[in-house]
């Protein structure tokens, strides 16, 4: 039953990257949804959050595809909760397995490049079906692929797993080295994601958060509720900030002699 269940949140995990919602794919909604079908939702979460801060700035540029959510996500909680892998060190090992999902959509992509003719025809047809239908091929050839490279990693994974842990005894080291990889892939992916958003004219408030942060983390009163205060600060600025630059906009193409600027 889980073998099942794994193979069709998995297919519809696939199809999710590109279709449906583009929300239910991410890992910190996706694996909570895995822990649950594996048994242990509590891992689900845990590895969910930590893994959406190593994805979260993974984008796709063109026809460049980054290391797969989805398969990582699934391989990672495979082997947190069916080998027993602390968390960091399953997520170095998913790392590698998420490149298996990069493929998969590449090896999609170079397929459905053959079938762009076959829509371009229908769309001069004005024929909505032959459209979808193309769709529907590209969906069902992805999550496909998504869902047997789910099922031979759970197959592989729980086959493993009695390996992992004696390797992990003798090889310590080894995965001491993947451990401390997964730990700093959180915050490579973040720091990716800054390099594309983050404004020279930010960095103020970007530290402001932090110190923030740290500040209201540390009290009692208010370390339960740490991250929604520095969310309505944040809001705060936005607002602020937008209201403010309304305004000026307003003064610049409106003023005038009549109002004495």
């Amino acid at each position: 039953m889980q073998v099942v269940l794994l193979a069709i949140v998995t297919f519809i995990f696939a199809i999710d990257q590109f279709s449906l919602t583009e929300l239910l794919y991410r890992p910190i909604i996706a694996c909570p949804i895995i822990g649950a079908i594996l048994g242990d939702v509590k891992t689900g979460l845990v590895v969910g959050g930590t893994y959406e801060l190593m994805m979260v700035g993974n984008m796709p540029v063109g026809g460049a595809q980054p290391p797969n959510a989805v398969l990582g996500g699934v391989v990672a909680m495979i082997f947190a909760v069916k080998s027993q892998l602390p968390v960091d060190q399953a997520l170095g090992l998913a790392v590698v397995f998420s490149l298996f999902g990069q493929y998969a959509v590449t090896l999609t992509f170079t397929f459905m490049s053959g079938m762009m003719a076959r829509a371009d025809k229908a769309a001069a047809e004005a024929n909505p079906k032959g459209i979808t239908q193309v769709n529907l091929i590209s969906m069902c050839f992805l999550g496909t692929l998504f869902a047997i490279l789910a099922i031979v990693a759970y197959v592989g994974g729980e086959a493993a797993g009695t390996a992992l842990n004696a390797f992990s005894e003798k090889a310590s080291w080894f995965m001491g080295g993947l451990g401390v990889a997964g730990g700093m892939m959180r915050y490579v992916g973040f720091a990716v994601l800054l390099k594309i958003m983050l404004a020279d004219d930010m960095w103020g408030i970007y530290l402001a958060g932090f110190a923030a942060a740290a500040l209201l983390g540390n009290v009692d009163a208010t370390s339960g509720a740490t991250l929604l205060l520095c969310a309505f600060i944040g809001a705060a600025i936005a607002i602020y900030d937008y209201n403010m630059n309304v305004k000026i906009k307003s003064i610049t193409t409106s003023g005038g002699d009549d109002d004495g600027i």
